[in-house]
């Protein structure tokens, strides 16, 4: 049974930062606080990642690794990613790494977001995810 919401992350092989990310939320969710969370990995080299990632429809190809949230429908137990409730707004948890649709965090490469994800920026989308 899955859990109640799920971490979609995407990413391919071969990639530091993916694995990093990877790293950075295996980490968190030991932790107790988080385990109503689990992480879904979708490689963007095979079919199945791919499809999922189009269908994410949030996500920048430029800017991977990246995630969003989804939480079960306690109607219908199927996972829906969450909605940002502030769309583009300039105090988003993630900051300039903050996806628009969705809740979760995509790779700023810019000056401004120096291509991390930093485990502050991931528990700030987590925190967010549960609030809603």
């Amino acid at each position: 049974m899955s859990k109640t919401y799920q971490i979609h992350v995407f990413g391919k092989p071969g990639c530091d930062k993916c694995h990093t990310l990877n790293g950075r939320l295996d980490d968190l969710l030991q932790e107790a606080e988080w385990a109503d969370f689990e992480k879904l990995y979708h490689d963007l080299e095979t079919e199945p990642g791919l499809v999922e990632f189009c269908e994410a429809e949030c996500l920048n190809p430029q800017r991977v690794p990246g995630f969003y949230v989804s939480k079960a429908n306690p109607a219908t137990g199927e996972q829906e990613p969450l909605p940002n409730p502030q769309p583009g707004a300039a105090d988003a948890p993630g900051g300039s790494s903050a996806l628009y649709t969705w809740v979760g965090l995509q790779t700023d490469y810019s000056s401004v977001g120096r291509g991390v994800i930093t485990p502050r920026m991931i528990e700030a989308v987590l925190r967010q995810a549960k609030a809603l």
